[in-house]
């Protein structure tokens, strides 16, 4: 009987270093909270809305909102969301975007550019929380209309799920990855060419 308690215990203690270790795989950035009110008979009832990126800076980001009565329970609450909804990122030599790209949602439209390496991340407020949590060293971005957090976000992660690697391409076109490379090379050096 005692032996199973302990061995019960043991499993117990192996789940929650697990969960810690999950916690520690994800780095979450709080990108916006606002207060709420709700009117009712009596009055008024206040509560707190949240907007948080999560990521795991290797290529997987996500976000999420969360509502309540108190700050960290909305905090809490929208890290849950935000890792339910991650999503993966092919990123170049794991620093900066294949490609630029566009996105766009509601009134909220992003240009996000790839840079050379020691660029840094040239991006305002939720934008450069979500390049922070993708693991995104080198980019150079900007918002265009809507400021609003909500709205810049989605549509960032609108543009970056517009990207696609050399490697997706080639399986798309049945190529070699070399060709579509080359290809890119090619394009570039043209493109200097011109200018």
């Amino acid at each position: 009987m005692a032996r199973e308690e302990g061995r019960g215990r043991g499993r117990g203690q192996g789940r929650g270093r697990g969960e810690r270790e999950e916690r520690d795989e994800f780095v979450d950035k709080l990108v916006a909270i606002n207060r709420v009110a709700k009117v009712v008979k009596g009055g008024k009832n206040f509560g707190f809305a949240a907007l948080v990126v999560v990521g795991d800076q290797k290529g997987r980001v996500g976000f999420g909102k969360g509502k309540a009565r108190e700050v960290p329970e909305a905090i809490r609450k929208a890290s849950q969301e935000a890792k339910r909804n991650l999503v993966r990122i092919p990123l170049r030599e794991g620093r900066t975007l294949h490609h630029d790209a566009h996105g766009r949602w509601g009134a909220g439209k992003v240009v996000l550019r790839s840079a050379p390496a020691g660029t840094g991340i040239i991006a305002g407020g939720p934008m450069r929380a979500i390049f922070e949590t993708l693991g995104v060293q080198d980019v150079v971005a900007k918002s265009i209309g809507s400021s609003n957090p909500y709205n810049m976000v989605r549509a960032t992660v609108n543009a970056l799920q517009n990207q696609v690697s050399p490697r997706n391409m080639a399986a798309k076109r049945g190529k070699k990855v070399s060709e579509i490379l080359t290809t890119r090379n090619r394009d570039a050096e043209a493109g200097a060419d011109a200018a």
